[in-house]
């Protein structure tokens, strides 16, 4: 993922910038869009908020993953609400970078929410990250890793 959002610096709930670089190298990153607007995307949040501080809590060295917030909130004092009040400790594209746009096109969303688990490339390994942890809960991030090809004998 370093390869589409490298040089870009993301936005952290706190309001903190993280250089992208340095955050996401060598790790599975899961593009999460969504708006707070949305009712589905406000049910599947605090799932997901979950999802990703079980699955750092439990790893037995730092588990190489993040998530990063492409919002399609309608504006940016909505979707820092939004990051506030429902997101985990994951990082977002800042409301104004036309690459939130870019994105949208390139990963073909068309309805929210949606979590598109990717490569370190930017190579989609699921588009179907939100069914997945629903239905394999932290099962699925194991095969998440193996598709992603970078590191081997990571076990959670």
């Amino acid at each position: 993922m370093v390869d589409v959002l490298g040089g870009r610096r993301l936005l952290t709930r706190d309001g903190a910038w993280v250089e992208a670089d340095a955050a996401l190298q060598n790790k599975v990153v899961a593009l999460y869009f969504a708006a707070g607007g949305c009712a589905s995307s406000r049910d599947f949040t605090p799932l997901l908020r979950r999802f990703h501080a079980q699955l750092l809590a439990q790893a037995r060295r730092p588990a190489p993953f993040q998530v990063v917030f492409v919002s399609a909130d309608g504006s940016a004092r909505e979707m820092l609400d939004f990051m506030r009040r429902l997101h985990g400790a994951w990082l977002a594209l800042p409301f104004h970078d036309p690459l939130r746009h870019e994105l949208r096109t390139m990963y073909h969303i068309s309805v929210i929410p949606r979590l598109v688990v990717v490569k370190p490339s930017g190579e989609v390994i699921t588009d179907k990250g939100r069914k997945q942890i629903r239905e394999q809960g932290l099962a699925c991030f194991q095969n998440w890793v193996e598709a992603a090809n970078i590191f081997q004998n990571f076990s959670g």
